[in-house]
């Protein structure tokens, strides 16, 4: 069965020019922050996925139902209500890791976060080489 098209794919466009863009500025700076944690975290380049996704890293995916593609290994979004942070994963068993993050909400692969400061920064790097170690057990992630 030939690959089913993801809608979120990358995009070639730049990094640092969408994260010049972001706003407001205090959204800006904290999406220039998560950057830098996530390159420090995963040693590894980021690439636009979509219009809005900073990825780092990547892996292949292949579902016994004969779906599979390729998507982001793990990474951001800096939406308006919200960074939206993913651990593709997801974070079932990552509540140890989750009970010392911080305000934060969850959705299933994905972690809201409105502000940095209501995060402790060092567990949210611990949570992201959780989420890639999990990830890469399951199907290997390449650098980016």
């Amino acid at each position: 069965m030939p690959p089913s098209e993801n809608k979120t794919l990358p995009t070639g466009h730049s990094v640092p020019a969408f994260l010049a863009g972001v706003v407001p500025a205090r959204k800006a700076e904290e999406a220039q922050e998560l950057d830098r944690l996530f390159r420090k975290t995963t040693g590894f380049t980021p690439v636009m996925w979509g219009q809005s996704i900073v990825g780092y890293g990547r892996y292949h995916y292949r579902y016994a139902s004969g779906r599979e593609g390729d998507f982001l290994a793990t990474g951001f979004s800096p939406r308006k209500a919200a960074h939206s942070i993913y651990i593709m994963p997801g974070y079932a068993d990552f509540g140890d890791i989750l009970s010392r993050l911080g305000r934060h909400k969850l959705g299933k692969s994905c972690l809201y976060v409105n502000k940095l400061p209501d995060i402790d920064l060092d567990v949210l790097s611990e949570l992201i080489k959780a989420g890639l170690e999990r990830l890469d057990a399951m199907w290997p992630v390449e650098p980016t």
